[in-house]
């Protein structure tokens, strides 16, 4: 069987910045233990797999895989995958209209087209599912697992505590830069305290207020064969949300640009929104640019 696939970096504007996504153009008929064989094969932080879709409005089907586990919804996977469709112009023989609408595991996922002239030059998605604040973490846990002194945490803003807009994630506020780069996460405190099926991984952002930048970030899932992520769409996009939940106003149009990637030498630029109203959060967004990078072909 010979596959058709596409590399792309997402949330960036210049090749071999932002995060490497691959994508499998035909994967119908593939089984997920052939799909996860092939995203360790890879071996980026995550590879889409395009589908027919299972309602003829919708796009098509979209499954993401890390080098060692399916993922219900991710960010950047979900933005470069659009990228590439959108250039293409077709999957499986449909025109794709705009907006597109992949059917994933967490729901369904819209996107918009982000262009210059009439050129596709990204996608901006909204998240799948509502905001869902999850339980607190002890700052030591957080400061354990990632290498960093418990009293680099910052907690007058939020505790550390998990979020989920499709899949959960823990976050953590930092005082300083510094201890944002000092940080390194440790596999084996993942285990005990973060597992997989509690939280993907770990975000770390600390405000930064230059070049027009909000937060500086760093992700880290090495459960999920990740062990730090140059951009993390899904996590960026409920941290959003996150922080607008914690305002004070009842009515909030939030907007952040996050830049990651940035200690790994892949920076990546990623816009995200939220909107409140009467207090509660009522969507999420997230959005940024794509390079394409190569072609190719896989036998399986």
């Amino acid at each position: 069987m010979k596959l058709s696939f596409e590399t792309v970096d997402v949330f960036t504007d210049r090749r071999f910045g932002g995060n490497p996504l691959a994508v499998v153009l035909d994967g119908h008929g593939l089984a997920s233990e052939q799909m996860q064989s092939v995203a360790c094969e890879f071996n980026l932080a995550e590879t889409t797999f395009v589908l027919p879709p299972e309602d003829p409005r919708h796009s098509a089907e979209v499954r993401i895989f890390t080098p060692r586990a399916e993922l219900p919804f991710a960010g950047h996977p979900n933005i470069g995958t659009a990228f590439v469709l959108a250039r293409l112009g077709s999957s499986y023989g449909s025109v794709l209209g705009e907006p597109l609408a992949f059917e994933e595991k967490a729901g369904l996922v819209r996107l918009d087209l982000i262009k210059e002239a009439s050129s596709v030059i990204g996608a901006r998605l909204a998240a799948p599912q509502p905001l869902v604040r999850g339980e607190d973490i002890a700052a030591e846990v957080v400061a354990a697992a990632c290498s960093i002194g418990v009293g680099g945490i910052e907690t007058a803003n939020h505790q550390p505590r998990l979020a989920s807009c499709g899949i959960a994630i823990a976050f953590a506020e930092l005082k300083s830069r510094a201890a944002l780069a000092a940080a390194r996460p440790r596999p084996e405190l993942f285990c005990g305290h973060l597992g997989a099926d509690r939280a993907t991984g770990i975000l770390l952002h600390v405000p930064e207020r230059d070049d027009g930048v909000d937060l500086q970030v760093r992700m880290f899932a090495p459960l999920y064969g990740v062990p730090e992520d140059p951009a993390t769409g899904s996590a960026n996009v409920a941290l959003a949300g996150l922080l607008a939940s914690l305002r004070a106003e009842p009515d909030l149009n939030l907007r952040l640009r996050s830049a990651q990637g940035i200690d790994m030498g892949r920076p990546s630029l990623l816009e995200a929104s939220a909107e409140k109203r009467d207090g509660r959060v009522t969507g999420m967004w997230i959005g940024g640019r794509c390079v394409p990078m190569m072609q190719g072909v896989l036998e399986i």
